[in-house]
């Protein structure tokens, strides 16, 4: 599975910067979330944990969603926003709106990768915040273990990079806040490996430091696994 996803942020990787800070609903395909880690994957998950530094939190001073570019904006220039490429990827069964270049997703059903459940989506404004696009790595949190320091162009890579995003349960997301591993894991106990390996992986892609806690509870949660 380690080898499957660090081929899959090589591609992400190269293709995000040929497209200059993105990719096209096309590009993104189908990957939806594993649902467990193995031994192997949690054993370099560990690796490349302690390569990172530990760390206090920054203070918020300063923190702006806007720090982070627009909220799904159309980075890539696809035609398509950010939210629209990541529903298309994760949810099945999608439906679109006519004439939008298979941009804006109507409906689908998302196999939720934090709860288990089967949720279906459909667009409108009492029914879309069922399904929500949680950033693995909350901004808020990047804001305090290094972004802060970063320019706009990074910080805005970040904040649409698909290694980073995820179509989930909404309640959950808004549960999770900007929660690290030490405050917030999946309430899906199988899928907990796959969740702290992917917040490792954009940790080390991005030269992020974690909290001597945060490490604390990504090496029970491996170390488990």
């Amino acid at each position: 599975m380690r080898t499957a996803l660090r081929r899959g942020v090589v591609v992400t990787t190269i293709m995000f910067t040929l497209a200059g800070c993105g990719l096209t609903g096309g590009e993104l395909g189908k990957q939806p979330p594993g649902n467990e880690g193995g031994a192997q994957s949690a054993e370099a998950g560990l690796r490349e944990l302690n390569e990172l530094q530990v760390k206090g939190r920054a203070p918020m001073t300063g923190y702006d969603r806007d720090k982070f570019g627009p909220a799904w904006s159309d980075v890539d220039h696809n035609g398509c926003d950010t939210r629209n490429d990541i529903l298309k990827r994760d949810l099945t069964d999608e439906t679109f709106k006519k004439g939008a270049k298979e941009c804006i997703v109507l409906s689908g059903v998302l196999n939720d990768p934090y709860s288990g459940k089967t949720i279906k989506f459909e667009r409108g404004q009492t029914s879309s915040m069922a399904v929500q696009i949680d950033h693995v790595i909350a901004l808020a949190d990047a804001w305090q273990k290094g972004a802060q320091q970063w320019s706009e162009t990074k910080r805005r890579e970040l904040a649409n990079d698909p290694l980073n995003l995820m179509a989930v349960d909404g309640p959950l997301n808004s549960q999770k806040g900007a929660g690290d591993a030490a405050t917030w894991l999946p309430p899906r106990r199988a899928y907990r490996c796959t969740y702290v390996e992917r917040q490792i992986e954009v940790k080390v892609k991005y030269d992020l430091w974690v909290t001597s806690a945060e490490k604390d509870a990504m090496q029970k949660v491996l170390k488990a696994c």
